[in-house]
């Protein structure tokens, strides 16, 4: 019964944080962590304990699944080169920096400070999806941070695996195997992916079942993570590769009140993992912290270098990668890209999972008494980098200019919505003069259509800065409607109109509001 109430107070705190972190407009991630810790250090508060299937198996499937489905194949397709450079070179040079400098200042021995490296070398998927989605960054650089965090999992985890092995085992670590694990983890993943999106698009395609069509899609990033796993693959990139191939298919898998009805509950499930997980974070650190020895106190200390090591790293990788893709891509050399690439490596979820799997003893029985410490310095470092990262990220993205105005995006739909209605009215045309269609029927359609297009341009027009009066009316329009909406409360409950006239009026109200919304 505890451990159902402590689920259930993490919910609706995680709830409660995240939707206030909408309501004002900062990132949910760093403001969930900051309330778990707050929460965690109220005297009183039972420790909390996380297993790391709770995290690798429940959490991580579905919220990678959901980033990866929001990846662009197309702007993928443009990017490989860079994400593999990422992906596999600055994972490797990330761990062997922080295992060295570990291993130089912290009382950790070399093979655990090599553990800590691993853990800590890729940037985080979850983390780093959720910081993205209220960036306004060009489609290509999203694609590559976004690719970046979901790619660099085999190679991080085949590092974790072979430093592991070298903490905990008596005859010291096998490295000649790591090529091969590497694409065993990669190689099958991808396959077992790959196979688990054909076999759910064949499903998915066949069902006319809003529920149990649901069902199909939520269970996917678990089939793909379990299935992968039990062959020793990596199941995140199983999953990733699962999402990128379904997402890019979607639209033609399923109706329009189907993919409603998918992109509501996923929407739901997302929100409420990430911020149940974001909160864990924060809610975990001080009890981890109390197990530390005394010679240990220096932690704030060695997590702070860490932190520093991992961006100069970054710094110093994404630099020259910066400056060769601007100069193929024609451009003059600049510090904004590699600046916004370098901040968004943050660190998250999954290098928690990974630490809290580690060994509590080795081989031979004895106890693993450098573990505490790493798993401090790893959810330390993720604290670091969520807070300071994720709540300056926006700015340091407005500050490089490379953020797309408000404006583009706007313009771009109105364009698209103008591209729509006017080759709707030409097919209408037509089959008109096929006599296909009635002549009533003809005329009503094209009085909706033409309609939808003058509302469009009416659009890009207003997407021009100096045209601002539609804008300033729709503003005051919504600020009229909440005091309707106040006198419609108050007119309910002087008895004044019945329940029904009340539903009524606030429906209609709802509606203008909606329309005014999704016109701004």
């Amino acid at each position: 019964m505890r451990s159902v109430s402590t689920v259930l107070f993490l919910v609706v705190l995680a709830t409660a944080v995240a939707t206030g972190a909408r309501r004002w407009r900062i990132p949910a991630p760093p403001l969930l962590v900051l309330a778990g810790l707050a929460v965690a250090l109220v005297p009183g508060t039972p420790e909390i304990h996380v297993s790391p299937e709770a995290i690798s198996l429940v959490v991580v499937p579905p919220l990678l699944y959901a980033g990866a489905e929001e990846l662009s194949w197309r702007e993928l397709r443009l990017v490989w080169k860079p994400v593999g450079v990422l992906a596999v070179g600055l994972v490797l040079a990330s761990a062997a920096a922080v295992g060295a400098v570990a291993s130089w200042l912290t009382p950790l021995s070399w093979p655990m400070a090599l553990v800590l490296g691993s853990v800590l070398a890729s940037t985080d998927p979850v983390a780093v999806t959720a910081l993205g989605r209220r960036l306004s960054l060009p489609p290509r650089v999203q694609v590559l941070v976004q690719a970046e965090s979901l790619f660099n999992d085999a190679t991080s985890l085949v590092l974790f695996r072979v430093a592991v092995v070298g903490a905990v085992a008596v005859g010291g670590a096998s490295w000649q195997s790591a090529g091969g694990g590497f694409l065993v983890l990669a190689g099958g993943g991808t396959l077992i992916g790959a196979a688990v999106a054909w076999l759910v698009s064949r499903i998915r395609e066949r069902t006319e079942d809003p529920v149990l069509e649901t069902v199909v899609a939520l269970l996917t990033p678990y089939v793909a993570y379990v299935l992968a796993e039990s062959v020793h693959a990596s199941g995140i990139t199983s999953v990733v590769v699962a999402g990128v191939m379904l997402g890019s298919v979607a639209d033609r898998l399923t109706d329009a009140p189907i993919r409603l009805h998918l992109h509501a509950v996923q929407g739901t499930v997302v929100f409420l993992l990430e911020s149940v997980v974001f909160s864990l974070i924060g809610l975990t650190l001080p009890g981890q912290v109390a197990a530390l020895t005394d010679g240990d106190r220096l932690w704030p200390l060695y997590a702070l270098a860490m932190a520093l090591t991992l961006m100069a790293v970054r710094l110093l990788w994404v630099l020259p990668l910066a400056a060769v893709v601007q100069r193929q891509a024609g451009t003059p050399p600049s510090w904004r890209m590699p600046a916004v690439l370098t901040w968004a490596g943050t660190r998250g979820v999954v290098p928690l999972a990974a630490a809290l799997a580690i060994p509590v003893a080795a081989e031979d029985g004895t106890p693993l008494a450098e573990r505490p410490l790493v798993l401090v310095l790893t959810t330390s470092v993720v604290v670091l980098t969520l807070v300071v990262q994720g709540f300056s990220l926006a700015r340091v993205v407005e500050r490089s200019g490379i953020a797309l105005e408000p404006d583009h995006t706007e313009r771009e739909e109105a364009a698209a919505r103008c591209a729509l209605a006017t080759a709707g009215i030409r097919r209408l045309d037509e089959l008109t003069e096929l006599e296909a269609v009635p002549d009533a029927v003809a005329d009503r359609l094209r009085r909706s259509l033409q309609a939808r297009l003058e509302h469009a341009r009416d659009r890009l027009e207003d997407a021009d800065p100096a045209a601002s009066a539609d804008h300033a009316y729709r503003r005051l329009r919504r600020d009229l409607i909440g005091v309707e909406t106040a006198e419609l409360e108050r007119l309910h409950d002087a008895r004044r109109i019945s329940d029904t006239t009340r539903r009524r009026l606030q429906r209609s109200l709802d509606l203008e509001e909606t329309r005014l919304a999704l016109t701004t």
